[in-house]
């Protein structure tokens, strides 16, 4: 089942959100963390989230299967009138024990029917260049426009270059 987190679940699932995290990394994903993840450093990364969910700026989408945490994804809204019209999609995340099972793939159209639904027409994102993600979004019909040499560390500290992507998802309107 996957739902979006609403103001007063960010905190109740932040201990099952820290595990995924850390089980993410630790696996050898690049989502902006170095191995071995410390839970402690998890559980905070998470806390500093919890405000943005209220305040419009954040929105999280959670897999679960029965009482565990399996996946999630986020859009990070700009605070910019000029950017009203776009979103960053963010830590998509799926368990090792998940993986190749289609829940990335179903994590990543859920963010984006929400982005339409949101009135939401462009969305970007960067993720490590040739990983599994990358190759998952360019299947989803993400559009790769650039690479960025030596960007960010792996999570074993190798300086790795970050393919920068976008998605038109929805019909182009004026901004407001």
């Amino acid at each position: 089942m996957i739902f979006r987190l609403v103001d007063a679940q960010l905190p109740s699932l932040i201990e099952e959100l820290a595990d995924l995290l850390v089980d993410t990394v630790n696996g050898g994903a690049s989502i902006g963390f170095l191995a071995p993840l410390e839970r402690a450093a998890a559980v905070t990364w998470w806390k500093a989230r919890v405000d943005a969910v209220p305040a419009g700026g954040l929105d999280v989408w959670v897999a679960r299967d029965g009482d565990r945490v399996l996946g999630t994804v986020g859009l990070v809204f700009p605070d910019k009138p000029n950017s009203r019209h776009r979103a960053e999609l963010v830590k998509l995340m799926v368990h090792r024990d998940a993986r190749g099972q289609g829940l990335g793939r179903t994590l990543l159209a859920t963010a984006e029917r929400a982005a339409v639904d949101a009135g939401i027409t462009l969305l970007h994102l960067d993720t490590e260049t040739d990983s599994p993600a990358e190759r998952l979004y360019g299947k989803a019909g993400w559009t790769r426009i650039g690479t960025i040499p030596d960007y960010a560390a792996d999570p074993h500290g190798t300086l790795r270059p970050t393919s920068i992507h976008y998605k038109q998802v929805g019909p182009l309107t004026p901004a407001r």
